[in-house]
């Protein structure tokens, strides 16, 4: 006889439910912590199915939260559109959640930008270059960077 108690639907479904209570998720991150918790597959797809279906669960909805969340700690479209696909959204999803979010990108990188560095613009080649960098690495397109860098 096995120490550890039966595994049951309702368990599954009660850990999936307090997840979900505290943010949303996307059905890949869901499955990956609640396999990783009660390694029963069979039980944790059905159940993160069943979710899904009755609307407790939506890829929709995570993409809306995390996209609002992401863009407004000043990251761009490039690097929220790598993190989301990471957490198993496809690119349709993503691409609809970025329709409707409604941002100017250029402001954005403005803020950061400015918050970043300062209103100083760059003193030479090597720090404008740095200041370029950072501007990729938080995923904006030179577009909406590049302006703001005197010639």
């Amino acid at each position: 006889m096995s120490d550890q108690p039966e595994i049951t639907s309702a368990d599954v479904r009660l850990a999936a439910m307090d997840l979900l209570a505290r943010r949303e998720h996307s059905v890949i991150e869901l499955k990956r912590k609640l396999k990783r918790r009660f390694g029963d597959e069979c039980v944790v797809d059905d159940q993160v199915a069943r979710l899904a279906k009755e609307g407790l669960q939506s890829d929709a909805r995570f993409a809306e939260s995390f996209l609002c969340q992401r863009s407004g700690s000043g990251y761009g479209p490039v690097r929220l559109k790598a993190e989301l696909r990471e957490r198993g959204l496809s690119d349709e999803q993503i691409e609809q959640g970025l329709q409707e979010l409604v941002i100017d990108w250029c402001e954005v990188a403005s803020q950061v930008l400015e918050k970043k560095f300062g209103p100083e613009p760059p003193a030479d080649v090597k720090e404008k270059a740095r200041r370029l960098r950072f501007m990729q690495y938080r995923g904006f397109y030179q577009d909406h960077y590049q302006p703001l860098f005197p010639r």
